[in-house]
């Protein structure tokens, strides 16, 4: 290998450790000239919250799950460990276990320089898990299993990693080094000790984890020691409130765990948070209430003390359906008043005996309104984040909160409210405000 004529000028020599452990055909160079370049590990905090990250993630997603996973968290002491390996340059698995830091598990990874990254290699290690075979305690044959066995191992619950370029037979190649805190892999008798324990997320965490760390992108939880009641995590772009068990998120961005990135600006509007979405001031429409809609918008069907109310002849679904009544300077109906659900039900009566309703579009002969319920809050609140003063519940609802979390006007109930699925297609019904609108079928 040569090195540049700068170097050679200027008496650098080059420096060769020969392990002891490694053969004439086998060797490795641990520095060069430019000692700098061969340091062990470059990661920063960064890097460590990475593939910490990472290594939960994945550890959330066994299959089948674990009822014993704990979550990792970075110990430094044990990244010195792995810069102190990865030094060695040395990817055989004989070092497994043998450290100052007793009980300490190992996965290498060498590969040429340039071709891979931490990322990729830890998702290899994971990805060995299609080969091991749970349910008899081993992996397939002619497989590698135990990168993964001791990624998913349950107990281990510290992690420190690093890297180093090596010189091999004359090639520029990078090893990865991560060391597990207590380690795994343990052996009884020639059986492989089962990495975790199957059944329900958390339902087998010690006394000493009795917390559960569960993110947006996490299928299963893992035991954790509780660092606040609410057991959860607003991720890095929200804050929990710890008296309500919220989230508070970072501008721009919104959902449980502040996890939807949302950029949404209201120009004459005001922001539903929960929604990522506007809802418009009266006369304007659009994703950001930035059109300005000319009353009347079209012909009112319904004036009921000074607010018009069209009945759509299309389907959509909820949100759908709240769209278009929002691109039309509208949204979707609020019923306060018994007077208001009267009417609303005598004029849609009509139309059921017209037959104006059936359509084989139509999943049902039902209205969306603008009610929705919120589980955060725990209550149904119109579009606008009131809470409802007046209700119209038929008998027996609503029932299914969490699961259908949109309010119909259902036809079987006499037009009442009922909760159904946000996906369900229904015709709906949109609200305009006070203004002079075109005659309509009835004005009260």
């Amino acid at each position: 290998m040569r090195f540049p004529a700068a170097h050679r000028r200027s008496g650098l020599f080059v420096v060769l450790f020969l392990l002891p452990s490694l053969t004439s055909q086998n060797r490795i160079i641990a520095e060069t000239p430019d000692r700098q370049m061969f340091a062990s590990s470059g990661l920063g905090v960064k890097e460590h919250s990475q593939i910490v990250a990472q290594h939960n993630r994945l550890r959330s997603r066994v299959k089948p799950m674990a009822a014993n996973m704990q979550k990792m968290e970075w110990n430094e002491k044990l990244a010195v460990l792995a810069k102190e390996r990865a030094a060695l340059c040395h990817a055989e698995p004989s070092l497994q276990h043998s450290s100052s830091f007793s009980h300490t598990g190992w996965n290498t990874h060498l590969s040429v320089y340039g071709v891979t990254s931490f990322s990729n290699i830890t998702d290899s290690w994971f990805e060995e898990g299609n080969d091991f075979l749970y349910s008899r305690g081993r992996c397939r044959e002619n497989a590698t299993c135990q990168h993964y066995t001791q990624l998913v191992w349950a107990t281990s619950s510290q992690l420190g990693c690093a890297s180093q370029l090596c010189l091999k037979d004359g090639e520029l190649w990078e090893i990865f080094v991560c060391a597990y805190y207590p380690g795994g892999n343990w052996e009884v008798n020639g059986q492989l000790v089962m990495p975790y324990k199957p059944g329900l997320y958390c339902s087998l965490c010690t006394s000493s984890m009795p917390g559960c760390f569960r993110l947006w992108d996490h299928v299963g939880g893992l035991c954790e020691v509780p660092k606040n009641p609410c057991r959860m995590s607003c991720g890095q772009h929200g804050h929990l409130n710890v008296s309500s068990c919220k989230c508070k998120c970072d501008l721009g961005f919104t959902g449980r765990f502040c996890q939807v990135r949302c950029s949404v600006q209201c120009v004459h509007g005001r922001f539903k948070e929960e929604e990522c979405s506007c809802l418009c001031d009266v006369g304007y429409g659009g994703a950001d209430c930035a059109e300005k809609v000319q009353f009347p918008f079209h012909r009112c069907d319904v004036m009921i003390d000074g607010s018009c109310f069209t009945v759509s002849s299309e389907a959509e679904t909820y949100y759908r359906a709240k769209s278009h009544c929002q691109e039309l300077g509208g949204s979707l109906a609020q019923i306060h008043s018994q007077k208001v659900q009267d009417i609303l039900a005598f004029y849609l009566t009509q139309l059921e005996t017209s037959n104006e309703v059936t359509n084989t579009d139509f999943e049902t002969r039902n209205f969306w309104i603008g009610l929705t319920y919120k589980p955060p809050k725990d209550s149904f609140r119109w579009d606008t984040g009131e809470i409802p003063t007046f209700s119209s519940f038929a008998f027996g609802q609503p029932d299914n909160q969490g699961f259908g979390n949109c309010v119909e006007l259902q036809a079987l109930s006499a037009f009442n409210w009922n909760d159904q699925r946000c996906k369900t297609r229904n015709r709906y019904i949109c609200q305009h405000g006070e203004a002079a609108a075109g005659r309509g079928w009835m004005k009260v």
